[in-house]
Parts: structure tokens; C-alpha cells; sequence
């Protein structure tokens, strides 16, 4: 399924011309030179093709035959190499003379009987090169090792380009040594199949060398005797066209928006539309609602007008005429693991299907006071599942790479969040103390969708609201809110002669084992609460209502443990209470914590 999509989105692309694609047998590489050859073989220039628009020259991307793939063996390109190969003169190389060999013997045996003059002046050349014409001026030290590409003088077109060139190329895939042909898995047409399929390069953390969705090279993976390709026949023509397309989705470019980086997941998708403008709109929406921006007011708007279309049923063509709910998208995750590409991840669905799932999403995720000034993004939500260390930023590689991948799926299929993301936020808060306004959404989302398909934990019944509800029964959330109130008091009695509050010390037993810590809390509160009656009373008198009218709808005694899903409650309890005094009139002079004030726009 996943090959199939990927080959006809490749087959659409080529259909609309897109330049960056390259047509089969080709690949866009990296070029940094040109070769100027006279008709007798003579080299009459070398020119430096790179890009020098930026402050560092960058090599020029080109569509060249497509490379070989290398490992340890010495295997030339047709046409273009590297210059270790093409003049046998390199930097880092040891073997440059015999890579030097080979790509003289293979040109030398591929056009020795073509007609074409700028295939025989390649020939020449090859014939009377040696590494000691490699001088200055002409060739520079910073040429060494980087590709290059033939030119005949008073041509446009490169000698790989050119007709003759591109035959030669078609007969090379259909040699003597060609595949044996099978039915393919993709086309289910019986084509040559590939053995090896080419690298895909550009996920993140994989080898820099390219990395394989699809590869047999141990015995151990290999049945009734068929050996690498044969076991799962894909034919050539389908595996460059999936590996193609892949590499052209995932390069690195500030134009290209149909990639966003979730943890160690490189994230892809694209449209099957009509027509290219409204495939296009129709990525840009996806991409949007998926990553929201946090700097930019305008996108976050209409992120927030899409979302709001989608709750009130009405079409996005409202917003934009090219954009269709029926828009069918792809989405694919690719996770690094060691030569190999894992699939983190893969859904498929229409554009307003999606819609409605991410905005499920926020709806879930919604708790007042709203910690954030748009809508979080995949990424936001799991850095909050990190450690969060004083003086450092949190770090995205120390998230957990399963919970990335789970996480998205439950997302963009609208299943239950994983149980995995509240353990891993309620872990953090007891080891850091921060209870961010984000890992207090978290805990909400979790908890309310669950209740929302149904998923009922023991006696979980009750709902988790998006703002503080003093009704509610639920120990866990109403010993959040009691936490909140003592620690507010707490702050209210020492001010600034606090070193570390009571949610510093006692928030991971408070939460987990609430009998061995509230009485002791309780009793030291009174002290706090006799301090303010008589520096602050107005202050007393309100905490002292908060706390009975808590207390009285507790049981007689408090809970030994709380289960998981009351110890996410707990934690919304006590950013609604402590977020409660936001709403307070000013002559209550109610105490705020340290980073009460910046979860708001966190």
C-alpha cells in the first residue's frame, strides 16, 4: 500500500513536470564541476557550477544516471563521478587509481562502438588522462574529491543529457547481467526486478549515506532460496519511483512543506487532488493544522478559523475555494534504525477527515486558563514529556521514540492517546516539579478522551471539565485543588523566605500516596493560616473557605494510593485551583508562584 501511493504520486508529479523529480534511471546529486572537452579529448576549461549566492559555494543539484550503490566495492557511475574516479586524484582516497581504472574500463567497454562525436571525445579523453595533468590553474585543490560532469565546448547540454547518452544508459540496465523478471508487488506487471533499491537519504539520524525501506542482506532473511530483491519482488522501475519521490519529500529545503521533523520521526504527506493548486492547498492546510506556528499571528489565525469551521461543520472552500474535504492525503513517518528505515507510522484519509481528528485533538487538549497563544504543535506536547532541567532547554532527542510515533497515530486517527504519554508526564512532574500548563493539558487530554470513546477506568465516570469545577467528586481532583490552596498559603505566610514550597517536596508523595502527607500538611497549614490571620485576613479568610469546602467533599479518611488516571486528575486539580486566583479580585492579594505567571504563554 505504502509503495503503491508512493509511485503513483511519483507518476503524478512527473505527469505536471516537476523539475526537481528526476525522470527513471535518473537522480538529482550533487554537482560542483564541469569538464569543457574539445572534440579530440582535450580539456579546454574547468568550470566551477557551484552556487556561490550565500556565503559558502554549494554544489549545484542535477539530474545525472542514477549513482550505483556503493558499500565497500568499487563500482562507477555512467557519465559523472567523483574525482577519485573520473581523473583518479583525491583527497581522502587510497584506492583512486583503481577507481580511476574501473570508470575508464566501464566507458571504455559501454561506447566502444557508439557514432556519437561527444561520447568519442570522452573516450579520448579517458585515454589520454593521467593524474599528473591535474595542476594549477586549471585544476584546483579544492576540486579534489567533490563531482563532476562532462561538457563538449560550444555545447548546452551536458554529455549525460544528450541522446545518445540516454540510449547507451537504457541498454547498460538491460545487459547481460540484468535482473531476471517476476511479477511485481507494485505494478503487478512482470518487469526486472530490482536486487538492490535505492538509497533514501534525508531522515533524520539515519546513516548519511542513505538508508533502506525495503533490503534483505542476511540469511536469516531470506526464504526458499531467493536472495536480497527476489524475496520481495519490487521491480526496478517501482523502486526507483517510491525511492525518488521519498528523497524528493523529505529534502532539506525552506520551500519544502510537506515535511515536519516530530522527535526522531521525519514526517511526509501529500495530496491526491484534481489539479496541482489544489493539491497544494490542500498540503499547506494539512501542514498548518499539524504544526501550528507559535510566532506567526496570521497562520495561527487561520489554523484557528479552520479549526473552528470544521467544529461549526462548514466547508473550508470558505477560506479558500481550492481547498476540498475530500482531498484524499497521505501521511508517512520514517524513524532511523541502523542501515534500515522503520515506519513509525501511516494513515491514510481525506482532508476533512483529518481536519476533524486534529480538531478533535484540541478540543481534547483545551484547559483554562489556556497555557499557550496557539494551538500546540506534535512537538510541543512531547517536549513536555522530557526532563526539564534548570537553566536548559528541553531536548527532543530525549523523548521516548516509541511514544513519538503513538502518539501521532492516536492524532491522526482519533484513537485513544497512549497510556504511555500520562505515565511519562506524571513521571516528570514528581522528578522535576514542573506542572507546566502543557502537562496539565496533557493529563486532561488523555483522561477526556478516553471518556469520550467510551474507555471507562473503575469509576472514572465523571467529567473532566475545562476549567476548575468545584463540584466535582473526584479525590485525586480534589486533592489537586487542596494541594494548590495549602501551598498558596504556604507562600501567602513566608513570601519571599521560601526555599523550596511544599509542591518542592511532598507533590510526588501528595499525588501517588495522599494519606502519608495531607495530615502532616493539614497541621502545618494552621501554623501558615495563624501567621496571615493576622498579617493578611482578608487572605486567611479565603483560604480558609477554599480549604472546608474541599475538605467536606472528601471521604472521612484520605486515600491510601490514587490510581494513574486520579494522579492525572490530581494534576488538573492543582493548575485549576492554582490558575483560580488569576479570577480573584485585586484587594484579596492573593500570593502567585514563580511560574504561574509564564504558564500562560507557554
Amino acid at each position: 500500500m505504502i509503495l503503491q501511493a508512493l509511485n503513483s504520486y511519483y507518476q503524478r508529479l512527473l505527469a505536471r513536470g516537476e523539475e526537481e523529480l528526476a525522470p527513471f534511471g535518473y537522480s538529482p546529486e550533487k554537482i560542483s564541476y564541469e569538464i569543457l572537452l574539445a572534440s579530440d579529448g582535450r580539456v579546454v576549461d574547468v568550470n566551477d557550477i557551484r552556487d556561490t549566492s550565500g556565503k559558502k559555494p554549494m554544489p549545484r543539484v542535477m539530474n545525472v544516471p542514477q549513482p550505483e550503490k556503493r558499500t565497500v566495492g568499487i563500482k562507477p557511475n555512467f557519465l559523472w563521478d567523483k574525482t577519485s574516479y573520473v581523473l583518479g586524484v583525491s583527497a581522502s582516497s587510497k584506492r583512486a587509481d583503481k577507481e580511476h581504472e574501473a570508470f575508464k574500463e566501464l566507458h571504455q567497454n559501454c561506447l566502444a562502438t557508439t557514432d556519437d562525436a561527444g561520447l568519442k571525445a570522452l573516450l579520448a579523453f579517458l585515454t589520454q588522462w593521467t593524474p599528473e595533468h591535474f595542476v594549477a590553474p586549471r585544476f584546483t585543490v579544492e576540486m579534489l574529491d567533490t563531482n563532476v560532469v562532462f561538457r563538449i565546448s560550444g555545447e548546452k547540454q551536458y554529455l549525460h543529457e544528450c541522446a545518445a547518452a540516454q540510449l547507451v544508459r537504457t541498454q547498460l540496465s538491460g545487459g547481460d547481467d540484468a535482473p531476471s523478471r517476476s511479477e511485481c508487488l507494485v505494478l503487478g506487471e512482470r518487469l526486472p526486478i530490482a536486487r538492490l533499491h535505492p538509497a533514501i537519504k534525508g531522515v533524520y539520524g539515519a546513516q548519511t549515506s542513505g538508508a533502506s525501506v525495503v533490503a534483505f542482506n542476511q540469511e536469516s532473511f531470506t526464504s526458499y532460496g531467493k536472495e536480497q530483491g527476489d524475496n520481495a519482488p519490487v521491480s526496478e522501475q517501482a523502486a526507483f519511483a517510491y525511492t525518488t519521490v521519498l528523497n524528493y519529500l523529505l529534502r532539506r529545503s525552506e520551500h519544502n512543506r510537506q515535511r515536519i521533523q516530530i522527535g526522531d520521526a521525519s514526517v511526509v504527506f501529500w495530496a491526491e487532488a484534481a489539479d496541482s493548486e489544489e493539491a497544494e492547498a490542500a498540503e499547506l492546510a494539512f501542514e498548518a493544522l499539524l504544526n501550528p506556528p507559535a510566532d506567526d499571528e496570521k497562520e495561527a489565525a487561520l489554523v484557528r478559523q479552520m479549526l473552528e469551521k470544521v467544529a461549526k461543520g462548514r466547508p473550508f472552500s470558505e477560506l479558500n475555494p481550492k481547498l476540498q474535504e475530500g482531498t484524499r492525503m497521505y501521511v508517512l513517518g520514517l524513524a532511523p534504525n541502523a542501515s534500515r528505515l522503520s515506519i513509525r507510522f501511516w494513515e491514510v484519509g481525506t482532508l476533512g477527515l483529518f481536519a476533524e481528528r486534529l480538531a478533535w485533538h484540541a478540543r481534547d487538549f483545551h484547559i483554562e486558563p489556556v497555557p499557550w497563544k496557539t494551538e500546540p504543535a506534535a512537538r510541543r506536547v512531547l517536549l513536555a514529556t522530557v526532563p526539564h532541567r534548570e537553566g536548559a532547554m528541553p531536548k527532543m532527542d530525549d523523548a521516548f521514540n516509541n511514544l513519538v510515533g503513538e502518539f501521532m497515530r492516536s492524532v491522526l486517527s482519533g484513537r485513544r492517546y497512549p497510556r504511555s504519554l500520562l505515565v511519562n508526564t506524571l513521571m516528570r512532574i514528581r522528578s522535576d516539579g514542573n506542572l507546566s500548563g502543557m502537562r496539565a493539558a496533557i493529563c486532561k487530554g488523555v483522561l477526556a478522551r478516553d471518556q469520550r470513546l467510551g474507555f471507562q477506568n473503575g469509576d472514572q465516570s465523571e467529567e473532566v471539565l475545562v476549567s476548575l469545577d468545584k463540584e466535582s467528586k473526584s479525590p485525586g481532583y480534589r486533592l489537586g485543588r487542596l494541594f494548590a490552596v495549602l501551598e498558596t498559603a504556604q507562600r501567602g505566610a513566608l513570601g519571599g523566605q521560601v526555599n523550596a514550597t511544599i509542591r518542592d517536596r511532598y507533590y510526588g508523595a501528595a499525588s501517588a500516596t495522599p494519606a502519608s502527607v495531607f495530615p502532616v500538611l493539614l497541621r502545618n497549614t494552621q501554623n501558615h493560616l495563624g501567621k496571615l490571620r493576622k498579617e493578611k485576613p482578608g487572605l486567611a479568610v479565603v483560604l480558609e473557605k477554599d480549604i472546608r469546602e474541599i475538605v467536606e467533599g472528601l471521604s472521612d479518611s484520605f486515600p491510601r494510593s490514587l490510581r494513574i488516571e486520579e494522579q492525572g486528575r490530581f494534576a488538573i486539580g492543582y493548575y485549576h485551583q492554582s490558575h483560580s486566583w488569576f479570577a480573584k479580585s485585586d484587594d484579596e492579594e492573593l500570593p502567585l508562584s514563580d511560574d504561574s505567571q509564564s504558564q500562560e504563554t507557554e
